[in-house]
């Protein structure tokens, strides 16, 4: 093993600003739902660019309202990828309605809109990109493509606070956006989410559907849930708002690096016109990966594979005890069996990026 520091994959940022905030709103006495909140979602619509954003308890939340709000349901079927967090799947069946798996990009590991397109049925009701790693998912091709099936868009943007396409932010590109702030996200609020959209119907749904259906106290209209982000955890992450921008060029910064100094594996592209925030940089190893992320770990290099198995081969989603033949994707599988993330935080200093490059570029040769 190394005898220098463990460099660990991801690296939670909690400051003494962060702490300063949760104790100030503590003693307030105002803790749930109040202007903490409402600041914090107003904020974040900078982020989003999008007319309204909804603070709701966790990403996930934000996925299931955002699909409850534009009307998604049983008999629905909503096409997403394979290769992301359970969440992004789970979030669907919880509403009812089924997912149609459907294939990626080999480059930006996000939905290939010609799977899309090839995937639309008669029970098709939305698309559900994911901004996976960090990288924009191509909006204008999947708008396009909703636009003339007439389809609704979520997108899921968990791990893309800031990912931009031509310059438009993610999260504002179709109906709704979700985002997460849970500690290993770019920023976080300790565990949170956000809806974002442009629709003043819709982000008026969820938040009576994240407050038991009411606005004014016991004035309920609608079914909900207690869903609701706390005002402690809102003010930590309108603290770590302030930062995003920095943290989110630093990430790039040490992410051009990589580009540009490691030669061992296949290091991500970017697509023409997309921003990358680099929630993850993520390489593909072709060659034994056990051995490359054996001697990255020996070296002192955390390293970790996001998701080493598809959501279409995980036991809610089998067909009788198998993967469902319906879903032949080839795309999803090379990914699964190649992809290791190694750290990109903020926090890592110059040496320690030195220390990255130098054992990738060892690992790999190895392989």
């Amino acid at each position: 093993m190394s005898e220098q520091p463990f460099i660990p994959p991801a690296k939670p940022v909690i400051e003494e600003v962060d702490i300063e905030a949760a104790v100030r709103v503590l003693r307030s006495g105002m803790v749930v739902q109040g202007p903490e909140v409402k600041a914090f979602e107003d904020e974040f619509c900078e982020v989003t660019g999008s007319a309204h954003c909804v603070a709701v308890n966790s990403g996930t939340s934000a996925l299931q309202l955002g699909l409850i709000a534009l009307g998604i349901g049983p008999g629905d079927e909503v096409i997403v990828p394979s290769f992301t967090f359970a969440a992004s799947a789970n979030a669907i069946k919880l509403v009812g309605a089924e997912p149609v798996f459907v294939d990626i990009e080999a480059g930006s590991f996000c939905l290939d809109p010609a799977a899309v397109r090839a995937a639309i049925g008669p029970k098709t009701a939305a698309i559900m990109p994911v901004h996976l790693y960090g990288h924009p998912a191509d909006m204008t091709a999947i708008n396009e493509i909703a636009k003339a099936h007439n389809l609704l868009v979520l997108e899921d943007a968990a791990q893309a606070h800031g990912a931009a396409i031509d310059g438009k932010p993610v999260g504002g590109l179709g109906d709704a956006g979700a985002f997460s702030f849970y500690p290993t996200k770019n920023m976080h609020s300790l565990e949170g989410g956000m809806v974002s959209t442009n629709s003043a119907e819709t982000a008026r749904t969820i938040r009576l559907l994240r407050n038991q259906g009411m606005e004014q106290r016991y004035a309920n209209e609608i079914v909900g849930v207690n869903m609701r982000l706390t005002d402690v955890a809102a003010a930590i992450g309108r603290s770590q708002l302030t930062r995003l921008g920095a943290w989110t060029e630093r990430r790039r910064q040490i992410a051009a690096r990589f580009d540009a100094e490691i030669t061992s594996v296949v290091t991500p592209p970017v697509a023409p016109g997309a921003r990358h925030v680099y929630h993850q940089y993520t390489v593909r190893v072709l060659a034994d990966r056990d051995g490359f992320q054996e001697r990255l770990t020996a070296a002192g290099i955390g390293n970790a594979v996001y998701y080493p198995t598809p959501v279409h081969r995980l036991k809610p989603y089998l067909l009788d005890g198998a993967a469902d033949p319906r879903w032949v994707l080839p795309e999803t599988e090379k990914a699964a069996a190649e992809v290791v993330s190694i750290p990109v935080h903020p926090s890592l200093t110059d040496a320690e990026v030195d220390r990255i490059i130098a054992a990738v570029n060892a690992a790999g040769t190895q392989a």
